[in-house]
């Protein structure tokens, strides 16, 4: 059968209540589904995305090659399989790949938000989608899966929402964002700020789109470091250099460097720097147990059969935090959750990139009954 690809925009003028006490109002959700809803509804997936992703998770758009980013994952036969499953990715608010963020035109007169846009968190990132679910009919999902920023929409779906999905499977998560990956995502803010051709947020995005921005180019090499490991940049480029490059010129080039440099310009040109300010804050401020007296108490909200998995040698978010929320889930009485750690020395990106290690857990915990 076909992925059935289909992307969708829906605009909403009821006000969405942000944990800041502020409102965003109108605003509009982009989304993506792939595969055939069945007729009782029961066979729906939700697809949450990382930092950097969209709702374009699986599929390629009629004349692109490249691929959505869970295009491995997501499809007919494949772990989420798309003959079985109707497959939901919402891009978040605050995001630029359609759905409402700083860069959106502001009503009533029509320029961009820019900073006047509201800070955003990962709660109000999963409002949004409920709101999105509701109006799209659909009440009871049979799964949630994302991993990263990803993983904690779902954990904040199975606290606010406990009724919500059957099974959530989060993964390359915490329970809140740790002081190591405020850093990395500081480095970046910094560089982005600092840069002249930034104009204190009132940059033109044409020019940024053709010619990129170099501040938002450094904290993005800098973000790179934290997805990947010393074994994983070791196999993968190890002490190579340049074959065009002398050893003694200055500027001549190991391989990472110019992995670093290919990755963090490139980059720039695809992804807005205000978008990546506004995320990187929501990330930041991530916590689980905001709103609660602690975090055993946000976790005895969750029913939800619950999955979390960590990668052995995630730098980011280290695999020990998710224990701990596994311990915490144990500690309040959940018999209903399970902790699984994939050994694996790639780091934190391993949760796009090396799928046959956990591909065949999520298929089994997808159909299990």
């Amino acid at each position: 059968m076909s992925l059935n690809l289909k992307t969708h925009t829906e605009h909403f003028t009821n006000p969405l209540y942000l944990e800041s006490g502020r409102i965003l109002e109108p605003y509009d959700i982009t989304y993506e589904t792939y595969g055939f809803l069945n007729d009782d509804k029961s066979n729906v997936v939700v697809i949450c995305h990382a930092l950097t992703g969209s709702h374009h998770c699986a599929g390629t758009y009629e004349g692109e090659t490249k691929a959505g980013w869970w295009d491995g994952l997501i499809g007919p036969g494949k772990a989420i399989d798309t003959d079985k499953y109707f497959v939901i990715c919402t891009n978040v608010i605050g995001s630029c790949f359609g759905s409402t963020g700083p860069m959106s035109p502001r009503l009533p007169h029509h320029n961009e938000y820019r900073y006047k846009f509201p800070v955003v968190t990962v709660k109000d990132m999963v409002k949004a989608q409920r709101i999105l679910f509701d109006r799209l009919n659909i009440h009871n999902v049979h799964a949630i899966i994302g991993g990263s920023m990803g993983g904690m929409q779902a954990l904040q779906f199975a606290v606010h929402y406990p009724k919500f999905a059957t099974k959530i499977i989060a993964m390359a998560t915490t329970y809140a964002t740790q002081p190591w990956a405020i850093a990395f995502n500081k480095v970046a803010q910094e560089s982005i700020l600092k840069d002249p051709d930034f104009k204190q947020g009132y940059y033109d995005r044409e020019v940024i789109k053709e010619q990129g921005l170099a501040g938002m180019a450094v904290g993005r090499m800098a973000g790179h470091i934290s997805f990947l490991s010393h074994e994983s940049m070791n196999k993968k480029f190890g002490r190579e250099y340049k074959r065009t490059d002398g050893l003694y010129e200055l500027f001549g080039k190991f391989q990472i460097e110019s992995y670093l440099e290919y990755n963090g310009y490139n980059f720039t040109k695809w992804f807005d720097p205000l978008s990546y300010l506004y995320i990187t804050k929501a990330i930041n401020i991530y916590d689980l147990s905001r709103g609660f007296d602690s975090l055993e108490e946000a976790l005895q909200k969750i029913s939800t059969e619950l999955h979390l998995i960590s990668f052995s040698n995630d730098l980011l978010f280290k695999s020990s935090e998710m224990k701990e929320l596994s311990d915490a889930l144990t500690k309040v009485g959940n018999k209903n959750h399970y902790y699984k750690n994939i050994d694996s020395d790639y780091g934190h990106d391993a949760f796009l990139v090396e799928l046959d290690n956990f591909k065949d857990y999520v298929t089994d915990v997808l159909n299990k009954t």
